[in-house]
């Protein structure tokens, strides 16, 4: 990995503080950095009234009156 010398003695005195190589402790927060990325990749994140709003649309029926008529009619068949 190439950093610049003051970001490598800032890594450095980190994995110091951690006991940990510099390999390891990198290893570690990019790690840590892609579960966090990825945990979020199968989200959808929407402003709190636009959630709202969604699940009171999934609440109100859509006119289907074709699906209306069919439940209305007789049925086929009978249960015995």
């Amino acid at each position: 990995m190439r950093a610049d010398p003051a970001s490598e003695e800032r890594i450095s005195r980190a994995a110091r503080a951690r006991d940990l190589s510099v390999s390891a402790f990198v290893l570690a927060a990019a790690t840590r950095e892609a579960d966090r990325v990825l945990g979020r990749a199968d989200q959808t994140l929407i402003p709190a009234g636009q959630f709202d709003a969604l699940v009171a649309a999934l609440d109100r029926g859509d006119p289907a009156p074709r699906l209306e008529q069919a439940a209305r009619s007789p049925r086929p068949y009978r249960r015995t």
